[in-house]
């Protein structure tokens, strides 16, 4: 363990610096805060161990800066006339401890072996939070089709702000991935991120989870519980499958994002919160507006800022470079060897419609990484559809009627840029006929 003893009384400093080097630990030594800033930069210090009253600054005021800067750093402050005002204004600004020149020698010792511990989980945690971070950063979102790359640049722009998020795509399409994505880009990345999925309670459940309630709301409600805007207080809430909640429910959802206020199960006192909202949906909330389901203020609230995320049929690409992730984290998880994938297999997983889409995905492969055989994935490890709608396709003579349609399906999609309706316009053919046919050569 490295410890820095900064002190311009140069006997006590030498003095400190031996008894500590016979514990075994590595010491530094520092006269001013000055030079004591500097050998932070130069070494990775644990503890330090300084003085209060320093040629060029306050220990109790350094120590904030200290901190601010390194935060796993554990700073125990010495001083020759201890006072009360001093010891609390030490400890709110993050010292591990303030002790008496003298009075308090014999503490030293035990003190740094204590800041140490401290410090070494400090740093612990510190390297826990940034894989934490870099599991759910932008960078870790798979894939480099246009669509996915599109709604990717979408997220960055919006992540700084503290605007209102929806995003939007079909189930398995990885909305809360790009929801923490979201969250740790933003400058409320230092706070909690709370994500609830709405469509997995009751109405009044789901109000009890959001907003908590007072102590006699209801029989069991012995005491006053914090719901999950009060848990994500400065940071962000993701609310999922937010077009499956209740229509008197979105109103209290209304009130947070025009007053910043809502009112406990029981309460008739308004609760503050400083929240950032992003939501979620798999359904077309303009339809549910239509029929009712869903409030149309509360829609325009949350669509400020709109992220559609393209499914798997969009952006097939990316099919390939997902695959290959899931099978490298699977085998790990499952302590296997790296495993190979075949074409074949490859292709099969190209071909299909993933109507589930990543979610799906991830756990097809799942299901082949237990059942490979010689560290290799064949045809014979996906489920039975898969594997039929593979020889099917294969079947398909490439002079064949469906074949020659096919084809010129995709030739005339590529020429409108994937606009379906002036497609069907063109092959002379209905809207709903030109889906099924699709749907039926699985074109992406």
């Amino acid at each position: 363990m490295k410890v820095l003893i900064i002190d311009d009384e140069d006997k006590l400093r030498n003095l400190l610096s031996k008894i500590i080097s016979f514990e075994g630990f590595e010491v530094f030594q520092a006269s001013s805060i000055k030079s004591g800033l500097k050998q932070l930069e130069l070494e990775e210090i644990d503890v330090i161990v300084s003085d209060v009253k320093l040629p060029d600054g306050n220990g109790v005021e350094t120590a904030k800066i200290i901190k601010s800067k390194y935060p796993a750093v554990e700073i125990i402050l010495l001083t020759a006339f201890g006072n009360i005002p001093d010891s609390v204004d030490a400890i709110k600004n993050g010292a591990f401890d303030y002790i008496t020149k003298g009075n308090d020698n014999d503490r030293i010792i035990p003190l740094l072996y204590k800041a140490g511990e401290k410090a070494v989980l400090n740093k612990k945690v510190q390297k826990l939070e940034k894989q934490l971070g870099e599991k759910h950063s932008f960078d870790k979102i798979i894939g480099r089709s246009k669509s996915i790359m599109k709604a990717i640049d979408l997220a960055k722009r919006v992540a700084t702000s503290n605007t209102t998020v929806l995003l939007t795509g079909e189930t398995g399409t990885g909305k809360e991935v790009f929801a923490q994505a979201i969250h740790l880009a933003s400058l409320r990345a230092n706070h909690n991120f709370v994500a609830i999925n709405c469509s997995a309670f009751s109405k009044e459940l789901l109000e009890n989870e959001l907003f908590g309630h007072k102590a006699g709301a209801f029989t069991g409600a012995a005491k006053d519980q914090k719901g999950l805007f009060e848990e994500a207080h400065k940071g962000t809430i993701f609310l999922d499958e937010i077009g499956e909640m209740e229509i008197e429910l979105q109103a209290k959802i209304l009130r947070v994002l025009e007053t910043g206020e809502f009112l406990r199960v029981g309460d008739n006192k308004p609760t503050k919160v400083d929240v950032r909202i992003i939501a979620a949906t798999n359904r077309n909330l303009e339809n549910e507006i239509e029929l009712g389901n869903f409030r149309n203020d509360l829609f325009y609230r949350l669509s400020v800022f709109a992220i559609p995320l393209p499914s798997l049929r969009e952006r097939s690409k990316d099919i390939r470079l997902l695959a290959e992730h899931f099978v490298s984290w699977f085998a790990v998880k499952s302590n296997r060897r790296a495993l190979t994938l075949t074409e074949e297999y490859l292709g099969a997983l190209e071909r299909n419609a993933w109507k589930g889409n990543i979610r799906e995905l991830k756990n097809v492969i799942e299901r082949s990484v237990i059942l490979a055989e010689d560290e290799i994935l064949t045809l014979d490890t996906l489920p039975i559809d898969l594997q039929q709608d593979n020889k099917d396709s294969a079947m398909t003579s490439t002079f064949s009627m469906a074949s020659v349609e096919k084809t010129h399906i995709l030739k005339i999609l590529n020429y409108t840029q994937g606009n379906k309706t002036e497609t069907a316009r063109l092959l002379e053919i209905g809207l709903a006929t030109l889906y099924r046919k699709i749907d039926h050569y699985k074109i992406s």
